[in-house]
């Protein structure tokens, strides 16, 4: 990566959605990881969206501070794109800003998340996690739960040494911009490679003309996303593009 992932200014925005108790935030109180957006009356499958933030920050993460804002448009793709009955939409707050090193921060609250999720709809609800970044890293990481189905990753972080075994059995699609200069694409693509090297069912996009914040494009980012994510729960055929990226060698330009 060429630099750890650093987002600046927030701008102010209310928080969204729903949330139900989960973890806890710095002093001990209660930290609601699941904030749910949109739920129907039967929940079978899910979709989770984790936004970005910095390498080091133990300050408390907000709604208003622009990883989360850059998240906004798309949830509302999603929302857009997702039927109303039998799809529930959230996303994961974190209780910090950052990764934090080994605590993992972003991680600890993804997995709280998904633990709630299980809680409260069953063991047999099928989860894509969406994350940017940072929430990209958290995303991939948290494949191993049981209640994960696939990911997709947008221009993750993915320093070296990331593990990868946890994504056997997991359907991934890493997308990533060409110009970006926060992340890495190459370590992006280079994770995919060896994710499936080791067996993992992944695919990989580069977006030619694409930065980090997914301005640029940004049409042809929420649409991909919110195809795939229908195309990974079986509510429509998977995009050409990403269909034909899970049987290249190589990543695919978009």
């Amino acid at each position: 990566m060429t630099g750890a992932p650093h987002e600046s200014l927030p701008q102010p925005l209310p928080p969204a959605g729903d949330a139900v108790p989960a973890g806890t935030v710095p002093g001990g109180a209660a930290h609601p990881a699941l904030a749910v957006v949109r739920a129907p009356a039967q929940v079978t499958s899910a979709v989770l969206v984790l936004h970005g933030g910095r390498a080091v920050d133990p300050s408390p993460a907000r709604a208003r501070h622009l990883a989360s804002l850059r998240m906004r448009p798309f949830l509302r793709a999603l929302a857009r794109g997702l039927p109303p009955d039998g799809v529930l939409l959230g996303r994961v707050r974190y209780r910090r800003r950052g990764w934090n090193e080994d605590a993992a921060d972003p991680l600890r609250d993804t997995l709280a998340a998904l633990d709630e999720l299980v809680r409260r709809h069953g063991h047999d609800v099928r989860v894509v996690l969406v994350g940017h970044s940072m929430g990209g890293r958290a995303a991939l990481r948290a494949a191993g739960h049981p209640a994960v189905h696939a990911v997709v990753a947008l221009a993750p972080w993915c320093p070296p040494g990331e593990p990868v075994r946890q994504l056997a059995g997991v359907k991934v699609l890493f997308a990533h911009g060409d110009q970006d200069r926060v992340t890495d694409p190459a370590a992006s693509l280079g994770m995919a490679l060896k994710a499936r090297a080791d067996g993992g069912e992944t695919a990989a996009l580069v977006l030619d003309g694409a930065g980090h914040a997914m301005l640029a494009r940004a049409s042809v980012w929420h649409r991909t996303t919110t195809g795939t994510v229908r195309g990974l729960l079986g509510l429509a055929p998977l995009p050409d593009v990403v269909r034909a990226a899970f049987g290249a060698p190589a990543a695919l330009h978009l």
